[in-house]
């Protein structure tokens, strides 16, 4: 399977994303996140602007996120994404195409969130992480790429056909 294949297959398995931000002293900080995707290059989550992961957005676009399975058990199934990314909260004047690509298809049954949700007066807003970025896990025993220690490939996200 091709590294992109793998990407799009732990990206469309999940639910939840780490998301790595800049503390105002430049310590990490790690969050988890519940995403939405638009073609495996844009990530979508909703939160407050009032967050402490929002606030550090806000000052430092630059993120990491980390997308994997917390429920396989280790061993040859693990699978994870890294993404490098630039994050900002959507625009009013991005916001209903932005609400359009982030909610165009349902997820276990977590309902799409309205413009009118998050906009206004409203306590929450749309992020967007767009990909700069993206490599996936590989096991350092992996029969096929595997090289003795575990490493990061990357994987080519063009749109799917």
């Amino acid at each position: 399977m091709e590294p992109r294949d793998i990407a799009r297959r732990v990206i469309d398995d999940n639910h939840f994303m780490v998301l790595g931000t800049a503390q105002p002293d430049g310590t990490p900080r790690v969050s988890p996140v519940f995403y939405r995707h638009a073609g495996y290059r844009d990530f979508y989550w909703i939160s407050s602007p009032r967050a402490q992961h929002s606030r550090n957005v806000a000052a430092q676009a630059r993120v990491e996120l980390v997308i994997f399975s917390s429920q396989v058990d280790p061993g040859p199934d693990v699978a994870a994404v890294y993404v490098g990314a630039t994050a900002s909260q959507v625009p009013d004047t991005e916001l209903a195409e932005a609400v359009a690509a982030a909610f165009s298809s349902s997820s276990n049954g977590v309902r799409a969130y309205g413009v009118e949700e998050l906009s206004g007066t409203a306590e929450l807003r749309l992020y967007r992480a767009a990909a700069q970025s993206v490599e996936i896990h590989v096991r350092g025993s992996d029969p096929e790429r595997g090289t003795g220690i575990d490493r990061r490939l990357p994987a080519e996200m063009s749109p799917p056909r």
